[in-house]
């Protein structure tokens, strides 16, 4: 049995992307294998993903577990789901789950950025893996994780719980120090390159002149207000030049993502928005031609992938700052901006390099080949 712990279901296309290219992978090299994905949303994830493989079931055990621990403190977290993990009575309403995880071969907690001081009860999600791969003699792997920030005085166990791991994976090099090891690259890029949730913009709007500006906007995770987003994305488009029926504004997870969007709409009449049921559905719409202004990660990722050239928002230091640099060290050729009083020129170059997004594919491959063999 392979037992998957992620953050799907929400939706938040990024965390979607991730898993879905996990469980595409196992049906193509383990089809008649037994998978489970522990997450907080099944209803949700099994609508999403229950075509992805054809013998997925969804749970919420792990999650459950963090949730009904007694304080908000990692440390209680991960004591109190280690214990329920080892004496069911404890969480008897999950006992059912409990006594599926003894059963595993592979526990594995897929990557993202959802194990940091943002959501300290998470941490209970790897001392679950641990506890798990403990009782059933699973093999126990984390990858492309984003661990920072971390929760304050975590630091020594995270570490203790890493070092119980098989395979451990991070997605940048402030995680990768963090835990003393060698620095990996984010899950999506497990399956990038194979139409694998995206589509050119021609597949998407056949009838009409594709946008030439992708925008991607967010009001959650957001230090700095939708409104001085609206004003440092309104202000670029102005200065570039650009008119309203080249922009298109992408949905990362729903509703979230028009809240900007619905403060410069009357600015820009004429531009389409394109919402995440359509992402799902038809794909990212991305090619070299483009332009890109996200706030998120995974656009960032999958535009560079298909050469688009971009800039990136930064509106929380520790968390997407860290995240987007970690894709312009691998050579997306993006622009990062961090200082929001000064608008940047128009990208006119960008995109990763011939070679670099197989090579950080294969990469991951070999992470999946050593959680799998």
């Amino acid at each position: 049995m392979y037992y998957l712990v992620a953050t799907s279901g929400f939706p938040n296309f990024g965390d979607e992307l991730i898993l879905d290219g996990w469980l595409r992978y196992l049906s193509d090299v383990a089809p008649n294998a037994e998978v489970w994905v522990d997450t907080h949303s099944p209803g949700p994830s099994q609508l999403l993903f229950g075509q992805a493989h054809p013998r997925v079931r969804f749970v919420d055990t792990l999650w459950r577990l963090c949730w009904e621990a007694p304080s908000d403190d990692p440390w209680e977290v991960a004591s109190w789901v280690q214990n329920a993990i080892a004496n069911a009575g404890m969480a008897p309403r999950w006992h059912q789950g409990i006594a599926a995880l003894h059963q595993v071969d592979v526990v594995h907690v897929v990557g993202g950025g959802y194990v940091n001081a943002v959501w300290p009860r998470h941490v209970g999600l790897l001392a679950g893996a641990a506890a798990t791969a403990r009782h059933s003699g699973a093999r126990a792997a984390m990858s492309g994780h984003g661990l920072t920030p971390a929760p304050p005085g975590a630091g020594p166990l995270l570490r203790a719980l890493a070092d119980r791991f098989d395979v451990v994976d991070v997605r940048d090099a402030g995680s990768a120090e963090f835990l003393g090891v060698n620095p990996g690259v984010d899950d999506a890029f497990l399956t990038i390159g194979q139409g694998h949730r995206t589509a050119t913009p021609g597949e998407v709007w056949p009838d009409e002149t594709p946008p030439s500006v992708m925008v991607c906007l967010q009001s959650d995770m957001n230090d700095i207000g939708t409104a001085t987003i609206a004003g440092v994305t309104l202000s670029m488009l102005r200065a570039w030049g650009v008119s309203p029926e080249q922009v298109c504004v992408v949905e990362g997870i729903p509703r979230v993502d028009r809240e900007v969007y619905a403060l410069i709409e009357h600015e820009i009449p004429g531009a389409r928005f394109y919402p995440f049921v359509d992402v799902w559905a038809k794909g990212l719409p991305v090619s070299a031609g483009q332009t890109w202004i996200s706030t998120r990660f995974h656009p960032h990722m999958i535009a560079a992938a298909a050469g688009a050239t971009g800039v990136a928002i930064s509106i929380s230091p520790d968390y997407y700052a860290t995240k987007h640099r970690s894709l312009i060290d691998l050579g997306s050729g993006w622009t990062l901006v961090e200082d929001l009083g000064k608008v940047p020129d128009r990208p006119t170059s960008g995109g990763f390099a011939a070679g670099t997004v197989q090579r950080l594919k294969r990469q991951k491959r070999d992470v999946a080949a050593t959680i799998y063999n």
